[in-house]
């Protein structure tokens, strides 16, 4: 069987997981410090929701709950993104996956010692307050942490600059069957996934319960889509979830609805205007990164693109497939 060259992303030299998880290991201990420091201060239970901004408490929480529950969430937090870092293939995303975990750990550690703060001394819980600048200044902090973690993860790698080809072939012996499948995922997407999933377990625990729900809602429809598996065999072109069961599937294109294959890099915010399953005139397809990807022409002249690594097999072996079925079909 022919061989077909892949591309590949260099190496930056640097400790991306670490630099991933050192924001929330920070914010941790400034938040612990600052309970430590004040714990004889506050009231019980403590102030946690507020229905508006500066307006009066309306949702309460015990404190060593509310301790419990925030460095819970740090704790899952740092684990993701630096899972997230560490897992998948380097890509030009990485270093803004990076700064995305800095924003995010100091909003949280940030607005958590505000709470606190605000009960140190308070005589009644329900007449905590948050003002109306106290998101505004959470809001630069979380930019300023991005803008620091932005910095620390370095230039990033790029995706390699090879041109789409004329659509390939592998050398597969007549009568004999092959298959092609990859996984590929999307740190982004997995990012805001897990965002929405603690950001409704903290509103269902400590908060609005509807809230809640309709947070958790978004994070079942978002993270399907975060990782899927890419298939190629003699029934076409496949793309199912890797969070769900087989028989739930994206997207499966026969090859008769296909009329060539090729493989190109994919830009991902240049061409679809960003990460997930996208839809543009005369053309769809699932977009996780930029880079390598697959590009399906179909019989209705529109186009279905993936982006995954080793694209220019998965692309061979498919218009190896779509040759026999002509073959077959002229000689019938």
């Amino acid at each position: 069987m022919k061989s077909v060259p892949r591309s590949s992303l260099p190496s930056t030299g640097r400790p991306w997981p670490l630099i991933a998880v050192l924001p929330f290991v920070a914010a941790a201990a400034a938040v612990a410090v600052v309970y430590f420091s004040i714990s004889a201060r506050l009231p019980e239970p403590l102030a946690t929701h507020f229905s508006d901004v500066g307006a009066r408490a309306d949702g309460f929480s015990s404190t060593r709950g509310f301790l419990t529950l925030t460095l819970t969430l740090l704790l899952v937090f740092g684990t993701v993104f630096g899972l997230l870092v560490r897992l998948p293939k380097p890509s030009e995303q990485t270093p803004w996956l990076i700064a995305g975990g800095y924003a995010t750990a100091a909003a949280i550690g940030y607005l958590t010692c505000v709470t606190l703060f605000g009960n140190a001394d308070a005589t009644a819980p329900s007449a905590v307050q948050l003002p109306l600048w106290e998101l505004a200044v959470a809001l630069g902090v979380a930019l300023l942490a991005g803008a620091l973690g932005r910095l620390l993860a370095g230039p990033a790698p790029l995706p390699s600059d090879r041109a789409a080809g004329e659509a390939p072939r592998l050398d597969l012996p007549a009568g004999m069957s092959a298959g092609w499948s990859r996984t590929i995922s999307s740190p982004p997407i997995v990012v805001l996934g897990a965002l929405l999933l603690g950001a409704g377990l903290f509103f269902l625990a400590l908060a609005d319960w509807l809230t809640g729900i309709s947070l958790l809602t978004g994070a079942i429809a978002i993270l399907p889509c975060a990782a899927v598996r890419v298939t190629v065999d003699r029934r076409g072109l496949t793309v199912s979830s890797a969070l769900l069961p087989p028989p739930l599937r994206i997207r499966h294109l026969p090859l008769a609805r296909i009329t060539e294959a090729t493989s190109r890099p994919i830009g991902a915010f240049q061409e679809f205007g960003g990460w997930g399953y996208r839809i543009r005139a005369g053309r769809s397809g699932l977009v996780l990164r930029s880079g390598e990807g697959i590009v399906v022409c179909l019989t209705n002249g529109k186009e279905f693109v993936v982006t995954v690594d080793d694209a220019a097999t998965a692309v061979a072996l498919l218009n190896t497939y779509l040759d026999r079925a002509r073959s077959r079909k002229e000689g019938g």
